[in-house]
């Protein structure tokens, strides 16, 4: 998890398959967050939930808008950007059962929507692995993927 209010920032994370990149901006209270998350819900694993609660979207993203919030960001403010949830390697070629990614997705909307928030822009699915940025400057958003730089 990555939180800042100053504008030189540049927030990145990189490899997106399976696992969520999620970005929160407040662009009037100057607060940008990015979070990697691994997998949908923290009962798949409750010791390591306990260790590391952002590694879960059930219990990381709540946990990374109370932090934006204490920074200073209000709700009505926020710009919400998701990519990831792709199904790479052995996924790609399975069922359902090992769909982490589509699974991180749909818990993803669920805990927005707990929270009175939408989701402005996504860029998930698929098999390609992505890399997602925040510039604190701009409060532009891009993903990297294939050799392609996109606006998101």
């Amino acid at each position: 998890m990555k939180l800042t209010t100053s504008g030189e920032d540049l927030l990145i994370t990189h490899s997106l398959g399976s696992c969520l990149g999620v970005i929160i901006y407040d662009a009037v209270a100057s607060v940008g967050a990015l979070l990697h998350v691994m997998l949908p819900l923290s009962t798949i694993n409750p010791e390591k939930a306990v260790d590391n609660p952002y590694m879960f979207v059930d219990t990381g993203v709540p946990r990374l808008l109370n932090e934006c919030y204490k920074m200073g960001a209000k709700k009505g403010n926020l710009v919400v950007k998701v990519a990831g949830g792709a199904k790479i390697g052995a996924a790609a070629q399975s069922g359902d059962f090992f769909a982490i990614g589509s699974r991180n997705v749909t818990v993803f909307r669920k805990i927005l929507w707990k929270n009175g928030l939408m989701c402005k822009a996504a860029d998930v699915g698929g098999t390609r692995p992505r890399t997602l940025s925040l510039d604190m400057n701009t409060g532009e958003v891009l993903i990297r993927s294939d050799g392609q730089v996109t606006a998101l």
